[in-house]
């Protein structure tokens, strides 16, 4: 009894220094997404989405929505919410919400699942590695991509606990919501789906539970074929597709007659992981733990992990193997992108498992080791990051800058013409023309837009490939021609 008395006080206070630590990794990986989003400026793709959701009305937005590659969900949800606000920092705090989001709901279903070390590893990882980092610090679709995801895992796998009906249907509606933000959305569906049909045969619970189950599968399948419908097919007649895979995701599909298929897959892969670590290194580190949960689970199964384990191995491999074969079709890439961010979950899944269930003698030193451990690893992928990152790095991104930029074009002489390439007018939309807004619908067709731009003209060259060295002699000289009684062609890029 005297033990019992004494153990008490030390579980409430081991509690909550866990709340404590908890939160403090909450807040610290909040601020720093906030202080990302404060400080730079829009790139070209956040001052596009912005433009397409500032229509007149909410039929248009949705219109214009439907000229990306993109659900419309974003672009309407944006529609609303400019209405409070425009400057940088307002139009990406719903992003750097939901990418603080994502981590505590991803700490909740790894608790879960697997246990609550490697749900702490797996909020470190969420909270600081630099990848996520500046997802959730941009006007883009991937941090309520990733916050619906994972509020998908969380409720299908309550409603498999309790039995419930609701959290079931929960799930399914967190779904649709992942498929109305981002086309990435259909892998996670079909991995979700493997995943949850395994338990299903497994686990064996009340017939209303696979009632829902299969109600809110239909559902999804339905949502599908309106998307396709509604826009997929126009974008395919269009050639979006095909043109985005031969220009700048090219290295990361697969073309027959040139890339080999095994080094493909292996060369791919590694470069997925340097990606979310933002270090060589260490996303290879991070790849070796992922396999080491895999065959864990397949063939060492520990005891907190067998309950699962088959089903967890079919979750962690199907979406990358979903993947790759839409790289090997041609329709989706697979390696070092932000397209392949939804595959973070089952990464960082994987890695939290194989550094849980590693082994450090004696069990004391690795109380404290291991925290050591992932501190160091995300300190150096934060400091020194590799690769670099964007063109521009990020002290040269600062919001000063540009408005710097933009101040000196207001201060030119009413009607100069300002030549720029398909993204730099993008960004001088919403920092230079305000109101007089205007893009053309239709990327890549390598024509000339000329339109006002405030007091201004703005000479833009539609392509997606922005300036060439090789096309840029001639894409100067239709702009002059564009312009003949201009005598200055002042030029921006972004």
């Amino acid at each position: 009894m005297a033990d019992t008395a004494n153990l008490a006080p030390q579980e409430i206070q081991s509690r909550n220094f866990s709340l404590w630590l908890f939160a403090s990794l909450l807040c610290a990986g909040f601020l720093l997404r906030l202080r990302l989003a404060w400080l730079t400026f829009l790139n070209p793709d956040e001052a596009l989405h912005y433009f397409l959701s500032h229509q007149p009305s909410l039929k248009l937005a949705y219109k214009a929505s439907l000229t990306t590659a993109h659900p419309p969900l974003m672009i309407l949800f944006l529609h609303y919410w400019a209405y409070l606000g425009t400057s940088e920092l307002w139009l990406r705090m719903p992003f750097v919400i939901a990418g603080t989001l994502f981590c505590w709901i991803m700490f909740l279903w790894i608790a879960t699942v697997a246990s609550k070390r490697a749900a702490c590893f797996a909020l470190a990882l969420c909270s600081f590695l630099p990848s996520l980092i500046s997802l959730s610090s941009e006007i883009r679709q991937y941090a309520f991509l990733l916050l619906f995801c994972a509020c998908c895992l969380y409720f299908l796998e309550r409603a498999f606990q309790q039995n419930s009906s609701k959290w079931m249907l929960l799930s399914a509606l967190a779904l649709y919501l992942a498929l109305l933000t981002h086309y990435s959305a259909l892998i996670f569906a079909v991995a979700v789906g493997v995943y949850a049909l395994l338990r299903l045969r497994e686990e064996r619970p009340w017939p209303a539970i696979s009632i829902f189950w299969i109600a809110g599968q239909l559902g999804a399948i339905a949502l599908c074929v309106s998307l396709y419908e509604s826009q997929i097919s126009n974008l395919e007649h269009a050639g979006v597709p095909s043109e985005i895979a031969s220009t700048w995701l090219r290295t990361s599909i697969f073309h027959r007659g040139e890339d080999h298929l095994v080094l493909f897959a292996w060369t791919r892969t590694l470069r997925l992981f340097r990606y979310f670590f933002s270090h060589g290194t260490i996303g290879f580190l991070g790849f070796l733990l992922f396999v080491f949960a895999i065959s864990l689970l397949l063939f060492f199964p520990r005891p907190a992990l067998c309950k699962r384990r088959y089903p967890l191995a079919a979750l962690l491999t199907s979406a990358f193997l979903i993947t790759f074969l839409a790289a090997l079709a041609g329709v989706y890439p697979y390696g070092g992108t932000r397209h392949d961010i939804l595959l973070a979950i089952f990464a960082i899944l994987g890695i939290a498992i194989g550094f849980d269930q590693l082994n450090i003698r004696p069990a004391v030193l690795s109380c404290w080791l291991k925290p050591a451990i992932v501190a160091a690893a995300l300190i150096i992928c934060s400091f020194f990051q590799s690769p670099a990152g964007p063109y521009i790095r990020p002290r040269h991104q600062r919001r000063r800058l540009m408005h710097a930029a933009t101040d000196l074009l207001n201060s030119l002489p009413a009607d100069s013409a300002i030549f720029t390439d398909s993204q730099g007018s993008m960004v001088l939309n919403y920092y230079l023309c305000h109101e007089t807004m205007r893009l053309p619908f239709a990327p890549g067709t390598n024509s000339l837009q000329v339109f006002r731009c405030g007091n201004h003209r703005l000479v833009a060259v539609d392509t997606l490939a922005g300036f060439d060295r090789n096309t840029f002699p001639d894409m100067l000289r239709r702009a002059w021609e564009s312009v003949p009684a201009e005598t200055t062609l002042h030029m921006f890029q972004s």
